[in-house]
């Protein structure tokens, strides 16, 4: 296997990560999501391009492919795009009260269980340790909450995000001591 790159995202990487992130909707939900909640979950789901302007989106390539892509922020949103329904803070975290924030992860179906997800976290952990966090969270899909039990997150409450559809989705708000 020829060996991951990363380096960070530009506003010229949007489509690709757009379709990235397309591609991981569509086929890594399935049983774990029903129909609905999958399309209901494109609503709260996507590219946040602040973490772009904020220079914190990650991108793992292969020979020049995408593989995946994620991020970390120092601001206070959770999770969810530009166009989505999740609720939006655009306020700067206090780096010695709040955690850092684990954001829109995403694996290309063709890279899975190839060490992209782990690769991510690691980049993402290390810049917000960096940038002075203890702590990270993040929320969880269902389909990527045994990536980051794996990698030490705990959870921290289970939720129902109600989309505008009115479907809820479930998704696994978790955190981790970045000490």
């Amino acid at each position: 296997m020829t060996a991951l790159s990363h380096r960070l995202a530009t506003e010229a990487d949007i489509p690709a990560i757009a379709a990235l992130m397309e591609r991981a909707i569509d086929a890594l939900q399935h049983g774990f999501l029903s129909p609905d909640e999958i399309a209901a979950s494109r609503l709260s789901m996507g590219l946040d391009t602040q973490l772009i302007a904020d220079r914190t989106y990650f991108l793992v390539e292969q020979e020049g492919q995408l593989a995946g892509c994620g991020g970390w922020s120092y601001r206070a949103t959770l999770y969810g795009g530009n166009a989505g329904a999740a609720p939006r803070d655009a306020r700067t975290l206090d780096s010695t009260t709040e955690p850092g924030r684990i954001r829109a992860m995403y694996t290309d179906p063709g890279f899975v269980r190839r060490g992209i997800g782990r690769l991510i976290l690691a980049l993402c952990e290390d810049a917000a340790r960096t940038a002075g966090f203890a702590r990270v969270e993040l929320m969880a899909t269902l389909s990527g909450e045994p990536l980051y039990r794996a990698a030490g997150y705990q959870e921290i409450e289970r939720v129902a995000r109600m989309a505008d559809r009115g479907t809820p989705v479930p998704g696994v708000r978790m955190g981790k001591d970045l000490a």
